[in-house]
């Protein structure tokens, strides 16, 4: 595919490439696998953990109530959250510091609903949700910090949460038994759907349907929502995905190489969307969008 095709500025770091040339995946995780009590399938005495990788840049109002979603889903599933600040300025790194450190830690919810961050991992507890934060020294955008933390994920099912509360984790209590049950490779969110959904910008849903339209007539596979960010799929397809977008344009990246091989399971499902208007915090402009229709022919023919 060639050298790096985007960055989220011309200093961007060149990070390590995650993929490969070749190389064969088992479709299922844990094969012969049992449905555990907690929820989770089992093989051998071994807990199905999920990964959720959240790249972060300056949410700092945001990120303490989306980690508390992220701890409240899925309560008989064992979680890793992993925490990738991409140099934000306005306090989230601070508060990341201070909160979490270099090492990895609990996280929990009180009744209250108050998040607590504390100290030292105990292995026994095989449903714990486990957090850990990774820096990046400056801002190189959202498909770099993705990278960051698909590489450090253990989980066997990895899933994307952006940190802006537009999406809520609860939502994947529909798509966790598309994996427990052994139904489905990658799941995508829809935020064109029956789900609850805020009505924003008109044009950035023609452009999204259009983008969207365009996808699935160059790449024969359907999906209604090609920039939706929940996206939850098996930890073992990692090695045959040629990821190298450190902008937005990984959401087109990321479904391209999915979308090629052909042997995978591809289910969607309608999620909430709580969008936020451009005062309230978004990012993504006209020009990803136009920079989305170079990236499905870049990704298709090259």
């Amino acid at each position: 595919m060639g050298e790096s095709c985007c960055a989220a500025s011309p200093s961007a770091r060149r990070w390590p490439l995650l993929g490969s040339e070749s190389g064969k995946v088992s479709l299922s995780t844990a094969p012969n696998s049992t449905p555990a009590k907690n929820g989770s399938s089992c093989s051998g005495g071994r807990t199905v953990k999920l990964s959720v990788v959240v790249p972060a840049y300056n949410e700092r109002s945001s990120l303490p109530k989306t980690i508390a979603k992220i701890v409240r889903s899925l309560p008989a599933v064992a979680k890793e959250i992993i925490v990738v600040d991409d140099g934000s300025t306005d306090g989230t790194r601070n508060w990341l510091s201070d909160t979490i450190g270099e090492e990895t830690r609990l996280a929990a919810v009180a009744t209250d609903g108050a998040l607590s961050i504390s100290g030292g991992v105990n292995d026994a507890d095989t449903i714990a949700t486990t957090i850990k934060a990774i820096y990046h020294d400056h801002n190189q955008g959202k498909g770099a910090a993705v990278r960051t933390g698909f590489r450090a994920a253990t989980g066997d099912i990895v899933v994307i949460q952006d940190a802006d509360l537009e999406y809520d984790p609860s939502d994947w209590a529909r798509f966790w038994p598309l994996f427990s049950e052994d139904i489905a490779d990658v799941v995508f969110g829809s935020r064109f759907s029956s789900a609850p959904h805020r009505c924003l910008y008109y044009h950035h849903y023609i452009a999204n349907k259009f983008i969207s339209v365009m996808f699935s007539v160059l790449y024969n596979q359907t999906l209604s929502d090609l920039e939706v960010c929940y996206k939850m799929f098996r930890r073992s397809l990692l090695p045959i995905l040629t990821l190298r977008c450190n902008d937005f344009g990984f959401e087109i990246e990321f479904s391209a190489n999915i979308a090629r091989q052909k042997t995978l399971r591809i289910y969607e499902l309608g999620i909430s969307y709580y969008g936020r208007t451009y005062a309230e915090g978004k990012k993504i402009n006209w020009k990803d969008g136009a920079r989305a229709i170079w990236y499905l022919f870049r990704f298709r023919f090259a």
